[in-house]
């Protein structure tokens, strides 16, 4: 998130590439801009917790029951509308999650309660994104959105960062950071969120959760074949599959 702030910063105000757009107020700010950040810092915080827990494979698993949060609180922010069959839909989705739990040959409940704690943020995060595009009345570019959220973010993780991960980072013998590997992640992320933000301003945080299977599924089937300690279980893939399939009714 700070790399993005220093991109946005850089392209707005030092270039001057890119205009923000006016209409941002302080009631705006404290009532849509913080929730969001607040919600994007705990969805990376809890998120990359659970790595440490379990594979990436059952992490991406246990994210396809995104869609399902993202429905029962956009039906409670009122956008969405509940019916019978998008909810039997939801609802076997969940349990094809729950067979995929089942199959995975190591469980750690900690990583699995990190990760659903990831997963309802996310779902926040992307029910207030809709909001404060569709109905705080504020019109941004998705340069000017990102120079709003991304400080608010950076500093909703410096704090847990102070006080939880840099007195570990501070006993380590040493820690280093490969600053290739760093920036491609940073330029990932950043354009990972432009284009969830340009998705929800065109549609709804439904429809950019649905179509996150695809990067789900990819993610998946990438790290059984990367990493050594990712094991792919037919239960897995069957639980994995009834969610699949229905989110595809859905979309």
């Amino acid at each position: 998130m700070l790399f993005s702030s220093v991109v946005c910063f850089a392209a707005t105000k030092i270039f001057k590439v890119i205009k923000i757009d006016e209409g941002m107020t302080t009631d705006v700010y404290v009532s849509s801009v913080i929730p969001i950040g607040a919600m994007f810092a705990m969805t990376l915080w809890l998120g990359n917790s659970a790595y440490l827990y379990i594979s990436v494979a059952f992490a991406q698993m246990l994210k396809a029951i995104m869609p399902v949060a993202v429905f029962l609180l956009g039906t409670a922010f009122g956008l969405e509308e509940m019916n019978c069959k998008m909810l039997a839909i939801m609802s076997i989705i969940s349990v094809g999650v729950i067979v995929a739990s089942v199959g995975e040959i190591t469980i750690s409940w900690v990583g699995v309660v990190y990760q659903m704690g990831g997963v309802v943020a996310e779902a926040l995060r992307l029910i207030f994104i809709e909001i404060f595009l569709k109905k705080k009345g504020v019109r941004l570019n998705l340069i000017s959105m990102m120079y709003y959220v991304s400080p608010c973010s950076a500093f909703c993780l410096f704090i847990p960062w102070l006080f939880l991960e840099k007195p570990k980072m501070d006993a380590s013998i040493s820690w280093n950071f490969p600053p290739v590997t760093l920036f491609l992640n940073c330029m990932c992320t950043f354009v990972l969120n432009l284009s969830v933000f340009l998705v929800i301003s065109r549609t709804s945080a439904l429809t950019a959760r649905v179509t996150g299977v695809v990067r789900d599924w990819s993610v998946v089937l990438l790290s059984a074949a990367i990493f050594a300690d990712t094991k792919l279980t037919f239960i897995n893939i069957v639980g994995y599959a009834i969610g699949i399939l229905l989110i595809n009714l859905v979309i």
